[in-house]
């Protein structure tokens, strides 16, 4: 199988757009058309159903997404294991994070790893952190900087680099969230936003189950920032680890409550499939963390 075939499909079916795709890919649209249908052909099977609007991975074309995945990891895992004993490692390396995550750790942790392998080139994704851990299952990524699940996929690697309490906030003047529910903490009555998935909202709904609370949620919120931003402006309260209120833009508009319930530690490290450290270049960078 060509690598450039798969390539060009991995890119389609992240994009799920001919366009976008073949300017990711700097090809034409063209070219990434006829690519899908050489495949389907050599396959005999149909691995995207495509019309002037959308374009949809049937079943099959999602365990060839998968096997091209996998089978181009091998492939750089062995053109890397080849050149291992050269002066200098070259290749690329995925990493996905947050926003937050993205000036809170990565600095610290590219510094280094830049000056002492100089040709590896870094490719970042930023998104919603809840997605961390899920995008390195579905080897869309090399390493990401995530939260520690509370049950850790037995296929993952994880070391922590950081821990810290999630908290709730509202906004810095009182008068904002007091118009709407009243001045004293009351966790049935304050509007709540708080994240739509992700180790903060799996343990706020155990925390509500136990308090055998029905919270007013206001808001589902993807992104952490986007949590602070809302609190700011008085929409609610909300829960957001405490790393993200100290780094936060809007870190003066929000403050802690005075009652923090205990929701647990939240604990930020560096996550990789464990097949994923064959690789040199990622084994470059994991073995560069402390653990």
């Amino acid at each position: 199988m060509d690598a450039t075939k798969l390539r060009l499909y991995l890119a389609l079916a992240s994009t799920r757009h001919f366009g976008r795709a073949a300017t990711q890919c700097h090809v034409s649209p063209s070219t990434i058309s006829r690519n899908l249908k050489q495949l389907e052909e050599e396959l005999g099977v149909t691995l995207m159903l495509r019309d002037n609007r959308s374009v949809n991975l049937t079943p099959e074309g999602e365990r060839f997404q998968r096997f091209a995945r996998e089978s181009l990891q091998q492939w750089e895992t062995f053109q890397e294991a080849l050149h291992q004993g050269a002066d200098e490692l070259r290749g690329q390396l995925s990493i996905y994070c947050s926003v937050t995550a993205s000036y809170s750790f990565l600095h610290d942790l590219l510094t280094q790893f830049r000056g002492s392998y100089p040709g590896i080139a870094i490719k970042l994704h930023t998104g919603d952190p809840a997605q961390a851990v899920e995008r390195i299952l579905a080897g869309q990524e090399d390493i990401a900087i995530a939260a520690r699940p509370d049950r850790l996929p037995g296929s993952l690697e994880f070391k922590s680099i950081a821990e810290s309490p999630l908290v709730f906030i509202g906004p810095e003047d009182p008068a904002l969230l007091s118009n709407q529910a009243g001045s004293e903490q009351d966790w049935r009555r304050w509007p709540i936003i708080i994240p739509e998935e992700g180790i903060a909202r799996e343990r706020f709904d155990g925390w509500c189950r136990a308090q055998q609370l029905t919270p007013d949620i206001y808001a589902e919120v993807k992104g952490n920032e986007a949590i602070v931003s809302m609190v700011s402006l008085g929409f609610g309260v909300g829960l957001v680890p405490e790393i993200v209120l100290r780094n936060s833009p809007l870190r003066q508009r929000v403050k802690p409550l005075p009652q923090q319930p205990d929701l647990g530690p939240f604990e930020t490290g560096i996550c990789v499939l464990q097949r994923r450290l064959k690789s040199p270049i990622v084994s470059a960078l994991w073995e560069q963390v402390a653990g």
